[in-house]
């Protein structure tokens, strides 16, 4: 009897010890693979369909809804790229605690312009991608100011440079020419995240991965555009998902350090904004992160263009000694120089000079500066840096440097047109590009263009002098 008890309990035992065995088999085979990637599936077989980690599972349902809640015209996927900048982005949280602070500044700027052209105010997050709202944001092939222009598409867009101001440092200036950019971009694209695609990379070369890809579809496209584009998009959503969902990842808005209220004037003098602080009793770096395009920290207005100033509104301003800043010219030179291109693009094709310009060599003296020189022979600091290969402002006393010298007081003539073909590919921008003075705006209203979209075979007039 007791031999049959001891072998019951045995036989028990062992079941036990099989089914507990058999249940943490289970249990580790239910284990979903691959956790610290959930876009890749690194089984190599297939497996019975498991429950995925529910944690992961939502996280990812959350963020879809979340940029879900904020879509208003330009659609907010969510995929993996996306993921991927919004994972980057969380991160870098002293960052958008900066962006946080601007943007209390700056969006009003921006949305101000982009409803002017019905455009929707979510394209001002773009500003965080180009450049973190930096006016003095300069790219490694010169792409300019918070909306990062380049200097023929901006000079296509109205902006003005020349040797006191670049207009693609104004905020308002360049916004207005941002959303003057995207009116066509749309009409001729017909989507938005093709449009901010094109924003980076050309029109051209959207146009070229819609026609290989056979969609209007950015995300079928994608493979086909410049490397650096097809992540400009995601980093776009993402940006403006952690901007509207800050709290979620624990990220502070930071004080911003402009003044928020301001008052803006209009001036026809060349005046000193180191000497109009001072009239304000503020800090000079103050006023000049309100202006920021000027070069010099000169105003250069004049009757035929006056120029803008904004200014801190604040209460006991000295009016007696501001508006004797601006009514009376400071003393500089003021000769107004064209600027010519800073796209590193093109600087390297102009190493090769131009027929039609005389070269001297210019003996540099002692206290000289390259602006200086540029000044005297009515030129520009860039040209100067390209003719004779330097990387820097430095010169110094008995250096010789080329210098290429036009005839810039022949009389201008009249105004007449050009005639130009439009080619497969051609945009309103490029073609503006291409003619001195020529400017998106003037080519649509010579032409009666209520539409930026072209047609292979059209001639346009090209207004020249």
């Amino acid at each position: 009897m007791i031999k049959k008890l001891l072998f019951t309990s045995i036989c028990a035992l062992l079941g036990l010890v099989t089914y507990t065995s058999a249940q943490q088999t289970l249990k580790l085979d239910s284990l979903p693979k691959g956790q610290n990637n959930i876009f890749i599936n690194t089984d190599t077989i297939a497996m019975p369909q498991v429950i995925e980690n529910p944690l992961m599972m939502s996280q990812n349902y959350i963020y879809k809804l979340r940029l879900d809640s904020i879509s208003k015209s330009v659609p907010l996927p969510y995929n993996e790229y996306v993921q991927q900048y919004i994972d980057i982005y969380a991160k870098r949280k002293d960052m958008f605690g900066k962006m946080l602070g601007l943007s209390n500044y700056y969006f009003p700027i921006f949305e101000k312009a982009l409803k002017e052209y019905n455009i929707p105010t979510e394209i001002k997050y773009l500003t965080i991608v180009e450049s973190q709202m930096n006016p003095h944001a300069i790219s490694r092939v010169g792409a300019t100011g918070i909306w990062q222009f380049m200097f023929g598409t901006g000079k296509a867009y109205g902006l003005k440079m020349d040797n006191f101001v670049d207009e693609r440092k104004d905020p308002i200036q360049a916004s207005y020419a941002a959303a003057a950019y995207f009116r066509d971009a749309f009409e001729e694209l017909g989507d938005w995240l093709l449009a901010i695609a094109a924003y980076n990379c050309g029109k051209g070369n959207v146009t070229r991965a819609i026609d290989k890809a056979g969609s209007r579809d950015f995300w079928e496209i994608r493979q086909f555009l410049p490397k650096e584009t097809r992540n400009y998009v995601p980093a776009f959503i993402a940006a403006m998902y952690v901007m509207n969902y800050p709290g979620k990842h624990q990220i502070n808005a930071q004080a911003c350090n402009m003044f928020l209220k301001t008052d803006t004037v209009q001036t026809n003098r060349f005046v000193s904004l180191e000497m109009l602080a001072k009239a304000l009793n503020v800090d000079e770096t103050a006023l000049f992160a309100l202006n920021p395009s000027y070069k010099k920290k000169i105003v250069n207005g004049t009757e035929d263009e006056p120029k803008r100033i904004v200014m801190p509104k604040l209460k006991g301003i000295d009016f007696a000694s501001v508006y004797e800043v601006l009514n009376n010219d400071a003393e500089v030179d003021m000769r107004i120089i064209q600027a010519s291109t800073d796209d590193v693009r093109e600087l390297r094709k102009k190493r090769v000079v131009t027929a039609g310009k005389n070269m001297v060599y210019h003996k540099v003296t002692p206290g000289q500066n390259l602006t200086a020189v540029a000044l005297k022979y009515g030129v520009e600091v860039q040209d100067l840096k390209v003719w004779n290969g330097l990387k820097s402002k430095t010169i110094v006393p008995g250096q010789k440097l080329k210098v290429y010298t036009k005839n810039r007081n022949t009389l201008k003539a009249p105004a007449s047109f050009l005639s130009y073909k439009v080619q497969a590919g051609d945009t309103l921008s490029g073609i503006a590009e291409k003619f001195n003075g020529a400017t998106v705006q003037s080519i649509r209203k010579d032409n009666g263009l209520s539409k930026a979209s072209l047609q292979p075979g059209m001639i346009l007039k090209i207004s020249k002098g």
